[in-house]
């Protein structure tokens, strides 16, 4: 069965939409828990989430890392999806993971699409399709096996931005990745609150100053100076 760990932190708009499309989604009746993982919300993103049929849990630490972590030891499944609070999978996306690990994948993710009809956002999404890690981001959902999950030692919690590349990178030594065919639609809020060429730029500076071995401090106050938002 999957558990299905959703990370959220003031997301009462989003949250409850996320987790009817993965019930509705969720054709195969593979799914046997949906966990929402909470840093501390000050808004309703609780009482969303438990509204529409999620388990809330309170994380002791705030960040994607140590939330999917907590998540993870929380979780009943066999297999691990992690979801972003502001991304819908497609249709029958369990069935697709459960056939993906039975074939031999011991991780894998879905393609991305924006829920915005521009050019330059389609174009980056097209990329998502191949195998290379540098076009792989956390909007595209990952499945994980528990077993792969806890040999990797899970997500770095020193890790506050280039986390799920770091996780991807060890998973990868450890079993086979694969990228499925269908796409999972999460919001362009942030590339249209900060302009979307103006944040491409921003994401490229943070992959390039990681792969230098740039501090995660440097590269967190990089992200919060250049980048309008309220989660790191």
């Amino acid at each position: 069965m999957i558990s299905v760990i959703i990370c959220a932190y003031n997301e009462e708009q989003f949250i409850a939409a996320t987790v009817k499309q993965v019930s509705e989604k969720d054709h195969g009746k593979h799914v046997s828990e949906i966990l929402v993982i909470d840093g501390g919300s000050a808004d309703e993103t609780v009482a969303e989430a438990h509204a529409a049929g999620a388990k809330v849990l309170h994380s002791p630490k705030r960040g994607r890392a140590a939330q999917m972590n907590f998540g993870a030891k929380h979780a009943t499944g066999d297999i691990f999806y992690f979801l972003h609070a502001d991304s819908h999978p497609p249709d029958a996306f369990s069935s697709d993971i459960l056939s993906a690990v039975k074939s031999g994948d011991a991780c894998g993710c879905y393609q991305l699409r924006f829920d915005h009809d521009h050019w330059f956002l389609k174009a980056n999404a097209w990329f998502t399709r191949f195998g290379l890690s540098a076009f792989h981001y956390g909007d595209q959902s990952l499945f994980v096996t528990r077993s792969v999950f806890i040999r990797s030692g899970g997500f770095c919690e020193k890790h506050m931005v280039m986390e799920d590349y770091e996780f991807l990178r060890r998973v990868r030594g450890i079993g086979r990745f694969h990228v499925l065919s269908k796409s999972v639609v999460t919001s362009a809020r942030k590339y249209l609150d900060n302009g979307i060429f103006y944040l491409q730029s921003v994401f490229v500076l943070i992959f390039f100053l990681y792969k230098l071995g740039v501090s995660q401090e440097t590269l967190v106050s990089t992200y919060r100076r250049l980048v309008k938002q309220n989660k790191l």
